[in-house]
């Protein structure tokens, strides 16, 4: 049912690996144009006055310009740079009034001809707003009526009919994300800083989260002493959920570590005789081990390391005492 006949079925529409392979190199020459092209000292100066703004860095745009002019909002405030999204129609209904004289408003327009963004520039002029339009076309109204223009080269569309706003948008996208990139490193931001204004995903968790923020500490710990016979620690071995034992002296020492793989091997080797062994006797004196102020994400490639992965690390201090277990479940639970 709502099937057509046979007769009348439409082809299903297809394309060659050659022609798409056409359009991809295509793109390329046209975004190779605008490399070419781009004036350096305009987008410098450009650069320079995002820098020197002293409020807020405002875009707005109409369209897929506007998709981008958000975009590149967003990138800056993930930077730690005050910026914002003013929505051209929105700001002819009261948005307006977030503008100050300190603030600069960038309008991405290719043509520069946009109405909606034609009628909010009188109004962010009264406003004391320093305007900067970034347009594709020579001549146009846009550029005309603010402080500062800069021409993004467009050679042309990559559409057929040389009308939808593809390449065009993608230029803007580089030329917008490649300035923040710039702004980024004239301000020196640090790997910690950008790191905090991405706290929840795995950016920040990698430069954020340190060993001792995902590491099990005190009655979570697997731990018995090396005197301790084999068959009687089955019940720590296994129920801290860590696959392993950590071997301590008296002084809470880290002597070293008891898996489970261990065991397996203890017991096709020694047969019965594991009921008299100690678990000093069989651990691995020499385990890989990690401090609790290094980086997690460090913990994760030291257990990948070689000469083989291993699926734990055992946190110590500088006097070599056992102070928690970083295992590689946790790490990963951790978002890391």
């Amino acid at each position: 049912m709502g099937s057509l006949p046979p007769s009348l079925e439409l082809p299903s529409p297809k394309i060659s690996e050659k022609s798409l392979l056409e359009l991809f190199k295509s793109q390329q020459n046209h975004l190779n144009y605008f490399f070419q092209h781009l004036s350096l000292p305009q987008t410098l100066q450009f650069t320079q006055t995002l820098l020197q703004c002293q409020g807020t860095i405002f875009f707005t745009g109409v369209g897929k310009s506007g998709f981008v002019a958000n975009k590149i909002s967003q990138t800056l405030i993930s930077l730690g740079i005050k910026s914002g999204f003013l929505n051209p129609v929105d700001a002819l209904h009261g948005d307006i009034g977030i503008l100050s004289d300190c603030d600069v408003l960038v309008l991405f327009s290719k043509s520069g001809n946009t109405e909606e963004l034609l009628k909010v520039v009188p109004c962010a002029r009264a406003k004391g707003a320093f305007l900067v339009s970034v347009t594709s076309v020579e001549g146009n109204a846009l550029s005309n009526f603010c402080d500062m223009n800069v021409h993004l080269p467009v050679e042309r569309e990559l559409c057929p009919f040389d009308l939808a706003p593809v390449t065009s948008t993608a230029i803007q996208m580089v030329f917008g994300d490649t300035v923040a990139i710039a702004m980024m490193g004239a301000r020196n931001l640090t790997k910690e800083q950008y790191a905090a204004n991405h706290p929840a995903g795995r950016i920040g968790k990698s430069l954020i989260f340190k060993v001792r923020d995902v590491m099990k500490k005190k009655e979570e710990l697997p731990v018995c002493g090396e005197g301790e016979l084999i068959m009687d620690q089955l019940v720590e071995l296994t129920s801290k959920g860590c696959g392993c034992l950590l071997v301590i002296d008296e002084a809470h020492r880290l002597i070293g570590t008891f898996t489970d793989g261990d065991l397996r091997r203890t017991l096709k080797a020694s047969g019965e005789a594991i009921f008299n062994l100690t678990v000093g006797q069989m651990c691995n004196r020499n385990p890989r081990t990690i401090g609790p102020d290094a980086m997690a994400v460090e913990a994760m490639q030291k257990m990948e390391s070689p000469p083989s992965p291993v699926q734990f690390l055992p946190v110590i201090n500088n006097q070599n005492v056992l102070i928690g277990i970083v295992t590689l479940h946790g790490l990963v639970s951790a978002g890391l």
